[in-house]
């Protein structure tokens, strides 16, 4: 009984620093704030930010790295939430325009409501633009399953993970609500269902 009393908590543990480690690769995350010169931390041709859960976190890093030299286009992808108004990447647009960003360096994609879509209909402005790697930015949860959607759905495309550290829905406290747990067994969840095909 004891044992056993012993064995559940280190269970939870496992889990959560399974989860936390697995849902959120970050391939800058040895780098420093600006570009570098090893492989991992060389500038890319695009940052792509898509839109969900927190899209002004996820447009404000998106925003951060261009601003730090990271790449020369900014690429926003989601429909909008609202059928009534703007598009997801309009309003981050906007926000990057308001930050000082050049609207002529921002591309759009106000077609996508699915993470699945953001990744095909990205790969038709790769395709126009010559786009050959890309920064991914999305919030920690969801960037696992981003990265599996482009890398399937992006023909040639070098795809660098980086999630936003923290958001309104999540942070390296995700395991102490409800809400945390429920993105990610959620998350936990679609990334089986892509592996078992339904996502092709």
């Amino acid at each position: 009984m004891i044992r056993w009393l012993i064995s559940i908590p280190i269970l939870i543990l496992v889990a959560i620093i399974g989860l936390s480690i697995y849902l959120q690769p970050d391939d800058l995350k040895g780098c420093k704030e600006t570009v570098g010169v090893s492989e991992s931390c060389r500038k890319v041709d695009a940052i792509v930010a898509v839109s969900g859960g927190d899209t002004n976190a996820r447009t404000d890093e998106a925003i951060r790295l261009y601003q730090n030299g990271w790449a020369k286009l900014l690429i926003f992808s989601g429909a909008a939430q609202d059928k009534t108004g703007p598009s997801n990447a309009s309003a981050m647009r906007s926000r990057a325009v308001a930050a000082g960003v050049p609207e002529s360096i921002i591309r759009l994609d106000e077609y996508s409501e699915t993470t699945r879509q953001n990744a095909e209909n990205s790969q038709t402005i790769f395709s126009d633009l010559g786009i050959k790697s890309i920064i991914l930015v999305t919030s920690g949860y969801h960037q696992k399953r981003a990265s599996l959607e482009f890398n399937r759905r992006t023909d040639g495309v070098k795809i660098v993970n980086h999630p936003v550290s923290r958001d309104r829905d999540w942070s390296a406290w995700w395991w102490t609500n409800p809400r945390g747990w429920s993105l990610a067994t959620g998350e936990l969840f679609k990334i089986i269902v892509f592996h078992f095909g339904a996502g092709r």
